[in-house]
């Protein structure tokens, strides 16, 4: 998946005690994990000064356990983020990890920033594009193609805001119809809901980049939902690509973050971060000590998880997946409020671990609205907004079929 790399720098002169350490979030596939570490490998060469790599979760070592790998043999060491924006990982459980090696080790250490939106990473996106429409048989000069930024999504605005930055500085200079940025999941809008609106506009291709670093779980989930509307929508071909994954672009990018690391010309947007000012929706984020009391509850959810799925956290996938069909018939039926009254539903719900998306013709035309719940396989017909409580209630919170509710099981 990498790029050659005509432009590796001569071993750097005088950092002869100094090293860096590149952190991933890490992984339950290990094809991810693999990729920070070729990445790390390849900026050593880049670099010339010794780098290792390091996880948050999911993957070894863990950061504590890095630092104390390099404490005897380097007196600096500078991190680097595989994070590609600033959200909670970079603004909280990062810094605490470094804080707690600084009082554990008598070393120097200097912290990066995030990849961020940079030159390189537009140009690696605009070639990963180029690469769809050569699958797909099609131009951007002579036809109509939109393309998807997709991210992995988060609770925090700033990150969520520089996706829409990203997608907007693609679109602008390229002939593209149109570039679009959605999630994956925890905000809006989702992958699902950008593919459908974007059928309206009918354009002759849809370009899915998958912004993400490793080709892990959610990277498949974009494939396969692509996929989906792909066979859904015959009159517009679409198809998803390949993360960032090992390209050596990456390089320049944490090539430029090291050196500012250990300049002290590190930026971060705080102007726009929730941890410092007052944003709407946001209130009770602000200030340092809460950000600090977010980050020791984070690290201790994370502690001692020898089996993801009897521990889930908020990365991890959904214990139930609900489709509501809002294709026209069933929309006809008043399936859209049915798909906003679940949501409020698990919003509400104190034990609910479901995530409620739309989904196109269920084939059950006149029977509904139609409720697919997976991984149960149970399909509910005939159901309308009152309903959405106790589906929630008996069926996702307690697992207790909603019978008299029930269209077919698969």
């Amino acid at each position: 998946m990498s790029t050659p790399d005509d432009t590796t720098a001569a071993p750097a002169a005088g950092f002869d005690d100094e090293a860096v350490l590149l952190i991933g979030h890490g992984s339950r596939r290990e094809k991810s994990n693999e990729q920070v570490r070729e990445l790390a490998a390849d900026l050593e060469s880049r670099l010339g000064i010794p780098v290792d790599a390091a996880f948050l979760e999911l993957a070894e070592p863990a950061i504590d356990e890095a630092f104390a790998q390099l404490a005897p043999v380097t007196s600096q060491v500078t991190v680097v983020h595989c994070s590609l924006f600033a959200a909670s990982h970079v603004k909280n459980d990062v810094p605490l990890a470094i804080e707690q090696a600084r009082a554990e080790h008598d070393i120097e250490i200097n912290n990066g920033s995030h990849l961020g939106v940079h030159p390189a990473i537009l140009d690696l996106l605009d070639d990963r594009a180029a690469a769809i429409e050569a699958e797909l048989g099609v131009d951007r000069a002579d036809d109509d193609v939109a393309v998807v930024v997709c991210g992995r999504g988060s609770s925090d605005p700033d990150a969520n805001g520089d996706v829409h930055k990203l997608a907007r500085l693609l679109y602008e200079g390229r002939a593209f119809d149109r570039v679009e940025a959605s999630f994956i999941g925890v905000t809006e809008p989702t992958l699902e809901d950008t593919l459908h609106g974007l059928s309206k506009h009918r354009p002759d291709a849809v370009v899915v980049l998958p912004y993400m670093l490793g080709d892990g779980v959610l990277t498949q989930r974009v494939r396969d939902w692509t996929a989906e509307f792909d066979e859904d929508y015959p009159y517009v071909d679409a198809l998803a690509g390949d993360p960032l994954g090992t390209d050596s672009r990456l390089l320049d990018v944490f090539a430029d973050r090291w050196e500012e690391a250990r300049t002290d010309s590190v930026e971060m947007s705080c102007d726009t971060c929730k941890y410092k000012v007052d944003l709407e929706g946001y209130e009770e984020d602000v200030g340092g000590a809460r950000a600090m009391l977010r980050a020791l509850a984070h690290q201790e959810t994370h502690a001692d998880r020898d089996d993801v799925d009897d521990d889930p956290h908020s990365h991890d996938a959904p214990e139930k997946h609900v489709a509501v069909c809002t294709n026209q018939t069933c929309a006809k039926m008043g399936s859209p409020a049915v798909l906003e009254r679940l949501r409020q539903e698990v919003r509400d719900s104190d034990h609910c671990d479901a995530r409620i998306t739309r989904s196109s013709c269920l084939g059950r035309c006149g029977d509904g609205p139609m409720v697919a719940v997976y991984p149960d396989g149970v399909w509910y017909g005939g159901v309308d907004d009152g309903d959405a409580e106790r589906i929630v209630s008996d069926h996702l919170d307690r697992d207790r079929i909603v019978s008299d509710l029930v269209d077919q099981t698969l």
